[in-house]
């Protein structure tokens, strides 16, 4: 571990604040709620990750378990009430991670997605040539001197909810004149996942091949699609010199909105934000913004909302290993469940992995006839076509 951290990782004292959002409601740290045992929150994990930097225990599958299953939403970060070592809380674990990584005892389920990633150039081992299908019919162009280039990145390339979801914003980025272009099948990962799941080598590689294409491209401005993507391009690429504009998707329709006429919407809806775009990133205005924009639209706030969210449960990785499985105690459950309770027919998302692990709770929940989970450029493209 890097020495900064070993120096400070002793001041937890498990006093629990980290499994808690800040209005102390319920618990608010997704592996916690739903193993209920003490190591699977921030405190017992980091506990456990210096016994085994001393040396006091082994390194076991169950401790393996323990450490990726962190979905790195950073509630514990806006919780702890420690200084000098909040904000490093998140940061230690995924330092663990890359020990493991390091030494090469990691769960299968993270070996095999490092697999994918790094032979396919994708998380979901698809051909590279059908990277850029979701834009069929779009009539979207490549990437050549537009103003921004559109990153679409894994989830929005292969998934079909994440397909829906780039179908959606990149429809709407052009209804309202939006310059953009897309790589299509030059695109390959972010990075992100394999950066928070400890893959430093790899991701280093992936950031690399990505930040000289888009200087070859002589790209300058960067719409993404998912708040994951967002996070690595904007923080972690300008340290390997990759410095670029770097925008959510809902901060470039937020400047643009309020001169675009729309037909009125009486729906309400609740807006769950997306731990990368929130508490990651401090953006938690752009896309309650863009949704207010839109008339007759009711904004209705969940009982835990900007800092103190609940995450989906997809960050870290976990996405992709579902290390944390599924079941009742899963927070994209018990999410949905929060946002049936405002009265909401709509819970708005405005990243791909929550748009999935929402839409698998909603069904997995039978309420489908309750409410229905939809991106933010999809209820606004709805009352621009009014």
């Amino acid at each position: 571990m890097k020495k900064e951290y070993a120096d400070i990782i002793h001041r937890c004292f498990r006093c629990g604040w980290c499994k808690l959002p800040l209005n102390f409601k319920d618990f608010n740290c997704p592996s916690y709620l739903k193993y209920r045992f003490e190591s699977f929150s921030s405190g017992g994990r980091l506990w456990l990750i210096r016994a085994w930097m001393n040396g006091e225990i082994q390194t076991s599958e169950r401790f393996a378990k323990i450490i990726f299953s962190c979905v790195t939403c950073k509630n514990c970060v806006q919780a702890c009430a420690m200084p000098k070592i909040r904000e490093y809380l998140v940061d230690m674990v995924i330092n663990a991670r890359e020990d493991m990584v390091e030494k090469g005892v990691i769960p299968p389920e993270v070996r095999d997605y490092f697999k994918a990633v790094s032979i396919s150039g994708n998380a979901y081992k698809m051909p590279q040539e059908q990277r850029g299908a979701w834009a069929n019919g779009l009539d979207v162009e490549r990437y050549t001197a537009q103003e921004y280039l559109f990153y679409v990145g894994d989830v929005g390339s292969y998934d079909e909810e994440g397909v829906k979801m780039a179908r959606s914003v990149a429809g709407l980025l052009k209804k309202v004149g939006i310059s953009f272009g897309i790589l299509a099948s030059d695109e390959i990962t972010d990075g992100n996942e394999v950066k928070t799941l400890g893959e430093v080598g790899l991701f280093e590689q992936i950031a690399s091949q990505n930040i000289e294409k888009f200087k070859k491209l002589d790209v300058k401005k960067i719409i993404t699609l998912s708040p994951h993507a967002y996070n690595s391009i904007k923080n972690e690429y300008p340290k390997l010199d990759g410095n670029f504009e770097v925008y959510h998707y809902t901060q470039v329709l937020n400047k643009v909105l309020n001169d675009i006429p729309m037909g009125e919407l009486n729906v309400k809806v609740t807006y769950h934000d997306p731990c990368y775009l929130g508490r990651w990133n401090n953006e938690y205005w752009a896309p309650r913004s863009v949704l207010n924009s839109v008339p007759g639209l009711e904004l209705i706030e969940m009982d835990r909302n900007m800092q103190n969210a609940l995450c989906c449960g997809g960050g870290g990785g976990n996405f992709f290993t579902d290390i944390l499985g599924t079941g009742p105690d899963s927070s994209a459950r018990v999410r949905v469940n929060e946002a049936i309770d405002t009265g909401a027919s709509v819970l708005a998302v405005a990243c791909p992995i929550c748009y999935r692990m929402l839409s698998d709770a909603v069904k997995a929940e039978g309420v489908e006839e309750k409410i229905q989970v939809r991106d933010i450029a999809d209820i606004v493209s709805e009352a621009v076509n009014k």
